[in-house]
């Protein structure tokens, strides 16, 4: 199954300049927790709910007095609409991230979460899935496992190898 078929398609941006207090109110106004920070066409950066809370909680000033630019994450995972949606998966086990911007050209196209992803898993529930609650939960497991276990768990790593083998 391709990033494409699972992808939220209705993505809203930022620029660098925004405030947090117009980011959080964009994030509440479109039920989303990350915003792409576009600068005209290109990704700049990313920003979830949990960065512009962080940001606004270790400093003290109003959310209107900090930009988009300032904490913005600019290490940005991204994934493209003809992936198979298995190897978005992978991507987001290795780099213990729950949203993937779809890229198409330069050009943010979509957003994959693991939000679509467990929708769509549970559509196919009862039928033949491209994508199981096998997937989820490893890729979940993967992503919230804390860092000092990560380094005693290469079973992890052995599993992301049979996914890949399997997803051929």
């Amino acid at each position: 199954m391709k990033v494409s078929e699972v992808m939220n398609r209705n993505v809203t941006f930022c620029s660098p300049g925004t405030d947090l207090a117009a980011v959080a109110a964009l994030m509440w106004q479109s039920d989303c927790g990350v915003i792409p920070v576009m600068e005209g066409e290109r990704l700049e950066g990313i920003l979830t709910d949990r960065d512009v809370c962080i940001a606004l909680g270790t400093r003290d000033v109003c959310a209107h007095m900090v930009s988009a630019g300032e904490v913005a994450s600019r290490e940005v995972f991204t994934c493209a609409p003809d992936d198979d949606v298995h190897q978005a998966l992978k991507t987001m086990r290795s780099h213990k991230v729950r949203r993937l911007p779809v890229l198409n050209g330069g050009g943010v196209v979509g957003m994959l979460s693991l939000n679509e992803v467990v929708l769509r898993a549970h559509k196919t529930a009862r039928k033949p899935a491209d994508i199981t609650y096998e997937d989820v939960v490893n890729t979940m497991k993967a992503i919230c496992e804390h860092r000092a276990e990560a380094a005693e768990t290469p079973e992890i790593a052995e599993e992301e190898k049979v996914l890949a083998a399997a997803a051929r």
